[in-house]
């Protein structure tokens, strides 16, 4: 199994930023890739971002490009998510999960592991 821990939500005025980290540990070397996702109240689960378990490569979801940026600490095991110009529309639970197979996927639902999330709220 692989555990996905996050950390870092919180409270922050919009143009501000926060940075989600999240630690995997357990048998991590089936891990392909590590996304975020986050979902507002009455809203699907929406992709934000991805990285390879190698950290070299990325994709983002068009509403978080030019942003949020996602990173790797290969010696950590922990992707971070850095948010950048946050808007009242970034306020969501934010997820990290992980996935053993296949490239680039924006549906949740190719990914096999999730971490319990982290609330971020962006006041206007």
């Amino acid at each position: 199994q692989v555990q996905l821990v996050e950390s870092g939500g919180g409270l922050v005025q919009a143009g501000g930023s926060l940075r989600l980290s999240c630690a995997a540990s357990g048998r991590t070397f089936v891990i392909n890739r590590m996304g975020w996702f986050r979902q507002a109240p009455g809203k699907e689960r929406e992709f934000a971002a991805a990285i390879t378990w190698s950290g070299i490569s990325t994709d983002y979801g068009n509403s978080v490009k030019g942003r949020f940026t996602i990173s790797k600490d290969n010696a950590k095991n922990t992707v971070y998510l850095q948010m950048n110009s946050l808007k009242p529309e970034d306020t969501a639970v934010y997820y990290c999960a992980a996935k053993r197979s296949g490239d680039f996927v924006t549906s949740p639902n190719f990914y096999n592991y999730w971490g319990q999330g982290t609330q971020v709220t962006v006041s206007s």
